[in-house]
């Protein structure tokens, strides 16, 4: 299994391309040409920043800054495809946006967060006749199962656009047109082998005996059709420069790759189908449905509109939050993000998107996932047996974002129980039995009385800055890291000065620093909660309320630009001296129990 959404792995790609910039050449001609013509001047931020120095992820202060509006921040995961109920590699970028978005909420933006589903094509019509169903029951059930995995995982998006929404082929026709009407459109016949499962015509070279499709194993069809093509050729300069912009693909090794392609010469791909029922029809052949990537892309247009109460459109796209701050993709779905879709905008007459990030995959036990491994991790079950907040903490904090990760359910219940329940959970709730016992439940002193210097208001000043940086770069492993040095700075802290011991047999000044030493980690904890809503928001809505203090909730509706001002240690939102505390209970309950997941299959079993 993957840690992206392994949607259709490539597209359908002409042999030939164009040999000028609105003249093609015929589809079968299995050479490749560059096409050459005049590039206006670069009209987005990406294309005029091309090749500047010292501008990777400079996309987070454009984003900040707002090339979409000076508030706006829109992300987006890919749309997923419904041929199957959701998995970890589904789950994971959607984990990942919703944290961004709750981040990027709390510091005061303008937030779009942008999921949903793609729903045309023939695989999906061929796996709904295999149960019987209709295509549009089959995505309706798909779609639902998505829905309730993303509330499960308090996952809260602002937009979650289905391909089958009217709205959404309203943007696709618009988009068609466009191209259209520029001259990127034309038809031409293509005949070779094609993999259904993927979505597209395979090169021969790439195929195993017997013309077998190597990511599914099935042989290909042997199919001759008349389609309609867009002139990617045709934007070859302009996407070689937007590519070579330090900060539009992320990581650094992804562009690389991204570059390669665009070197060796884009070529023209298929936009239509001409026997696929199930689809979008083409507005100038009703006879042609639209194919499912070019469908598919425009639904982060069409989601903007979602809810909105406008009606869709390219025209009013930017009002509603394009372009998109940052597309957030698997890596194996990158040439469509990175290539075909800026293009895809550049002809319609759209800005591309700021940035295009692609993660990596997930193994298993060091095992690369799948059925026959018996080794398939399924989302729903982890929930169900260690809630969200323990699936969201480990997959942001132990993959490092843009790398391939593992999962192992020993580490992940060790890394879970060591941060949240023994580092976290254990901190907060002797501190506060402490407070209860000996000084009523109530806050002895005010946390802005903690004085300059001191080790706790120190630890959290450091980890607070790191953390928020972190966020912004999306490095959730080391914005995390930040946090969990304040907890653990605090339980040292406790250790050493052992407040315990003053408070039952030390004089007064003893007890009267001693409760000082409580209330500093509790408005130390109070920080943390706010620190770690990003990612584990229901921990941070528990730790809140055993603080007596409102939490901060970073989703759809909630705080906006309160960052800052929450974690300011003794600041406007800190601990007022007599704040009266509940009745000490634990936050985050230890992970035991029976292992979930199945064994991983050994190594030899592996490579059988």
């Amino acid at each position: 299994m993957l840690l992206g959404v392994a949607h259709h792995v490539t597209g359908s790609i002409m042999r030939g391309c164009a040999a000028s910039a609105r003249a093609p050449v015929a589809p079968v001609a299995l050479h490749r040409c560059v096409a050459s013509h005049r590039v206006p001047a670069p009209r987005t931020p990406a294309l005029r920043a091309a090749r500047a120095p010292g501008t990777e992820r400079r996309w987070c202060a454009a984003a900040a800054q707002g090339d979409n509006g000076a508030d706006n921040f829109t992300v987006t995961t890919p749309l997923y495809y419904v041929n199957a109920s959701p998995h970890m590699g589904s789950a994971y970028p959607t984990m990942a946006a919703d944290a961004i978005a709750r981040f990027h909420r709390l510091t005061g933006k303008q937030v779009k967060f942008i999921t949903g589903t793609d729903e045309h094509g023939e695989k999906i019509a061929q796996a709904a006749e295999a149960q019987g169903l209709t295509p549009q029951e089959h995505c309706d059930g798909v779609v639902s199962s998505y829905k309730s995995l993303w509330g499960s995982l308090d996952i809260q998006y602002d937009s979650f656009i289905r391909t089958t929404d009217p709205l959404h082929e309203t943007v696709v026709k618009q988009a068609l047109e466009r191209a259209w009407e520029k001259g990127d459109i034309y038809k031409a016949s293509y005949e070779g082998f094609y993999c259904v499962g993927c979505e597209e015509y395979k090169d021969e070279g790439d195929l195993a005996d017997g013309n077998v499709c190597p990511t599914h194993r099935t042989p290909c069809q042997h199919r001759s059709e008349e389609n309609y093509f867009f002139k990617l050729s045709a934007y070859q300069n302009e996407i070689e420069a937007l590519v070579s912009t330090p900060g539009f693909v992320m990581p650094e090794s992804r562009r690389n790759e991204v570059m390669g392609w665009v070197r060796d010469g884009l070529r023209d791909f298929s936009v239509s189908r001409a026997n696929v029922e199930w689809g979008i029809p083409v507005p100038r052949d009703p006879d042609q449905t639209v194919y499912v990537w070019f469908d598919a892309l425009n639904g982060y247009i069409s989601g903007l509109f979602q809810g909105s109460g406008e009606a869709p459109s390219l025209e009013g796209a930017a009002a509603q939050g394009w372009p998109a701050s940052l597309h957030l993709i698997g890596k194996d779905i990158l040439r469509f993000h990175a290539i075909y879709w800026p293009a895809m905008l550049l002809s319609a007459g759209m800005e591309p998107p700021q940035a295009v990030f692609g993660h990596g995959f997930l193994t298993k036990d060091g095992l690369k996932m799948g059925k026959s491994l018996g080794n398939v991790l399924d989302p729903v079950a982890l929930v169900e047996a260690y809630g969200a907040d323990a699936v969201r903490y480990y997959f942001l904090k132990e993959v490092p974002f843009g790398s391939d990760g593992d999962f192992s359910e020993e580490r992940f219940r060790y890394i879970v129980n060591a941060d949240l329940a023994n580092g976290i959970g254990n901190l907060l709730n002797r501190s506060l039995n402490l407070v209860k016992k000996n000084c009523d439940a109530k806050a002895p002193m005010a946390a802005a009385e903690v004085p300059e210097g001191h080790p706790m208001r120190e630890a959290v000043a450091a980890g607070a800055a790191e953390a928020r940086r972190a966020y912004a770069e999306m490095e959730f492993g080391k914005a995390l890291n930040a946090v969990m040095g304040i907890v653990y700075k605090g339980n040292a802290y406790i250790d050493e000065k052992a407040p315990w011991t003053a408070l039952k047999k030390g004089t007064e000044e003893e007890a009267e620093e001693a409760r000082g030493v409580l209330l500093s980690i509790l408005e130390a904890l109070r920080v943390v909660s706010v620190l770690l809503s990003p990612v584990t928001p229901t921990l941070s809505s528990r730790m809140a309320e055993q603080l007596a203090l409102p939490a901060l909730e970073g989703g759809p509706g909630g705080a906006a630009g309160v960052w800052d001002e929450a974690v300011l240690y003794g600041g406007p939102q800190g601990i007022k001296a007599g704040h009266e505390f509940p009745k000490p209970k634990p936050v985050f309950a230890r992970l035991e129990g029976d292992m979930v997941t199945e064994p991983a299959a050994t190594p030899a079993a592996a490579g059988a």
